[in-house]
């Protein structure tokens, strides 16, 4: 049996960050291979408005601003197909993905995975989640619930920041958690707690995001742990921030990870991991700022590191 090609770049990830990495390693005439996962598009598929990505005044449908930067990839020679990478051998050259019983041999890899949100798991919360009232991400949709009441779920930083976040637009935030205090830093604690338009829910759980039969949220039923007592919160929207699960997948080992199983890259670069030619890019790797723009950018330092990587190697 022949030996499969060996590509000089392949992509892992349809989201900004792979999808502007093809775009560049298409410009360079590589001719990329990306594969997709399950959700092609990433997350961005899910939110039915983006408001802040440059360029688009009136905001842009999430699925169409992938689509239109998946046209783009391929206008520049990138393909595409539909693998899962089960298992990486990055002790060899051309480093080897393998797909079930598929070899992707690579020259260079650029692994733009993302990162899932968690999810509480509650009746309601699937059915209303993306454009419907339930969302993981304030500075995305925050600004749709202007004047309205929404809550957030959590007790960490990103909970205290995403509900300071929210007072900019709603009337009122309940900050949900299922303890007394607060596992958010002390100045973050203390920013919350004082607010004016955050109401704090303490020793509470969410039961049950109301609203399916409507289509759109309508209250979140909340349950007091000490009490056993339950209450409806008359919420609009409800925004999830008990944390993300970085898609590291096969790739950890052998890339290094930090304790939140985040890629970790290497000192003084965004997108070099701890194997040469092999890159990150997004929120797989991006546990800060988690934005499109900023997993495009991340896209576009992966391509270029690559194509230089390349030259220097023979690629």
């Amino acid at each position: 049996m022949s030996n499969p090609p060996v590509e000089n770049v392949v992509i892992i990830g349809t989201g900004c960050a792979g999808l502007t990495a093809a775009i560049y390693t298409g410009r360079a005439n590589l001719n990329p291979l990306v594969l997709e996962g399950p959700l092609p598009g990433g997350q961005l598929t899910t939110t039915s408005e983006v408001e802040n990505f440059p360029g688009f005044e009136h905001g842009v449908d999430g699925f169409q601003l992938t689509q239109n930067m998946r046209a783009q990839a391929t206008r520049f020679g990138t393909r595409f197909e539909q693998a899962m990478v089960t298992a990486v051998d990055f002790t060899s050259t051309p480093r080897k993905l393998i797909c079930g019983d598929r070899v992707i041999l690579a020259k260079s890899v650029i692994i733009a995975t993302g990162a899932s949100p968690r999810l509480t798991g509650i009746p309601g919360e699937k059915e209303l989640y993306g454009g419907k009232g339930v969302t993981t991400c304030a500075t995305c949709d925050g600004a749709f619930y202007r004047k309205m009441e929404v809550a957030v779920l959590g007790g960490g930083d990103s909970a205290a920041e995403e509900a300071l976040f929210l007072t900019r637009f709603a009337s009122k935030v309940y900050l949900v958690h299922r303890r007394d205090t607060l596992r958010a830093s002390k100045i973050m604690a203390d920013r919350a707690t004082s607010h004016e338009k955050i109401q704090m829910v303490w020793d509470s759980v969410p039961v049950e995001v109301l609203g399916v039969k409507e289509g759109a949220v309508n209250g979140l039923k909340v349950k007091n742990v000490k009490t056993g007592a339950e209450s409806v919160l008359p919420v609009k929207g409800i925004f999830v921030a008990i944390g993300h699960i970085p898609n590291t997948g096969p790739f950890a080992p052998p890339l290094d990870v930090d304790e939140g199983g985040y890629f970790k890259p290497q000192a003084g670069s965004q997108v070099q991991t701890n194997v040469p030619g092999v890159y990150v890019a997004g929120d797989c790797s991006d546990h800060t700022y988690r934005q499109a723009i900023t997993a495009a950018g991340m896209g576009c330092q992966a391509a270029i590191d690559a194509e230089r990587w390349l030259a220097e190697h023979g690629g």
